[in-house]
């Protein structure tokens, strides 16, 4: 398995991140042979324990001491233990990945429609500030792009309330969400300095699944966090 867009930091331990392939289906829909073979491509590419969650769209964060026998229901997992790769799945929703390597904290989030409105983002931020955080750095990984997501107007409307600046318009002048730019402004708020962007639209870039462009039949790739000494 091919890793994409991988990076490293590094402090007191080494943090990385990478983004799966599309062909890895990690998604709850997959067959439990073929997540479990995904899951055990991701441990062999990154040296480390994965964890996965099962995601609800809330803003619930867990924390991971021990790798859990079932994933936990949570959009956000923080932890201090070195090699444990941390997963947070999307097929449109944006996967946020946090690390501060001299504190040794990483976290990895699932921010959708409804997580953005909820919080998870700066949840997640605070569970890992207690844990000693201070220099955050966050990657904001490949999801539908606010000229591709398109919304009734109604919803844009309520989700804006919320976070103004994920108000947008499609290319073609409907109404539409522009989730990354919501949890760009969530994560300054909350003092996140370094912020990466992988810039790529999953609805356009067929390299990603994408729930818009694929419907039922569409995978899920994970942003995937770990450290290490």
């Amino acid at each position: 398995m091919t890793l994409r867009l991988h990076d490293r930091i590094e402090g007191g331990l080494v943090v990385e991140v990478a983004f799966t392939e599309r062909a890895l289906d990690l998604g709850d829909r997959a067959d439990a042979d073929v997540r479990r073979a995904g899951l055990e491509a991701v441990a062999t590419a990154t040296g480390a324990t994965p964890v996965i969650m099962r995601q609800v769209h809330g803003a619930d964060v867990e924390r991971i001491d021990a790798v859990p026998a079932e994933p936990p229901v949570a959009d956000g997992l923080v932890t201090t233990r070195p090699h444990v790769a941390l997963l947070a799945r999307a097929a449109d929703c944006v996967p946020v990945l946090l690390g501060d390597p001299d504190a040794g904290v990483v976290a990895a989030v699932h921010a959708g429609r409804q997580g953005l409105v909820a919080g998870v983002v700066p949840a997640s931020v605070e569970q890992m500030r207690a844990l000693g955080a201070e220099q955050l750095t966050a990657w904001v990984g490949p999801s539908v792009c606010g000229a591709c997501y398109e919304v009734p107007d109604e919803m844009r409307s309520a989700v804006a309330a919320a976070v103004p600046e994920a108000w947008s318009t499609t290319s073609w002048d409907t109404p539409a969400l522009d989730l990354g730019a919501g949890v760009r402004t969530q994560l300054a708020a909350a003092g996140v300095g370094t912020v990466h962007e992988a810039g790529a639209c999953t609805l356009e870039d067929e390299a990603y699944p994408s729930h818009r462009r694929d419907g039922d039949a569409a995978t899920r790739f994970a942003g995937v966090v770990w450290m290490h000494p």
